[in-house]
C-alpha cells in the first residue's frame, strides 16, 4: 500500500507548537494512481508575501493545509527550531490556541518568514 507523509504543525498538551508526521494511506484509486480517501475542505486563499516578510508569533486561526507554490517559507517554533519549506512542499497547520487560554507570544504559536530572493506564494486550504 502507498502512503502520503503529512507534516503537521500542532499544539501539544502544554500549549506549545510542535511538528510531527502522520501517515495517510493511499488505498483508493488504481495501481498507477493511488488516492487517499476524500478529505473535507472549507475553501482556500492564495497569499503573496514580499521579500523580507516576517510575522510575529501567532497561532493558526483555523486548521489548514499550507502549500508552498513559489519561494521559501521558514516556520520558527518557541524552542528555537526552524523548518524550511520550498516550492512543492506543504504542511498541515493546526497549532490552535488551547481553549480557555489567553495568547502568550512567549509560549504559544509559531512565526513565519519569507526566505531568499523570490516573493513567497502560498495556498492555504481550510480543513
Amino acid at each position: 500500500m502507498s502512503e502520503f507523509i503529512k507534516t503537521v504543525l500542532y499544539t501539544d498538551d502544554r500549549g506549545v507548537a510542535r511538528f510531527k508526521t502522520e501517515v495517510l494511506p493511499l488505498n483508493e484509486g488504481k495501481p498507477q494512481a493511488r488516492l487517499s480517501a476524500l478529505l473535507p475542505s472549507g475553501g482556500y486563499q492564495l497569499r503573496e508575501s514580499p521579500v523580507g516578510f516576517r510575522s510575529e508569533f501567532h497561532c493558526t486561526g483555523e486548521a489548514q493545509w499550507v502549500f508552498i507554490l513559489q519561494g521559501q517559507m521558514e516556520i520558527g517554533l518557541q524552542d528555537g527550531s526552524r523548518h524550511l519549506f520550498g516550492p512543492g512542499q506543504h504542511f498541515y497547520s493546526a497549532d490552535l490556541l488551547p481553549p480557555g487560554q489567553a495568547f502568550d507570544p512567549q509560549v504559544h504559536g509559531h512565526c513565519s518568514r519569507q526566505v531568499g530572493d523570490q516573493p513567497l506564494v502560498t495556498l492555504f486550504l481550510r480543513a
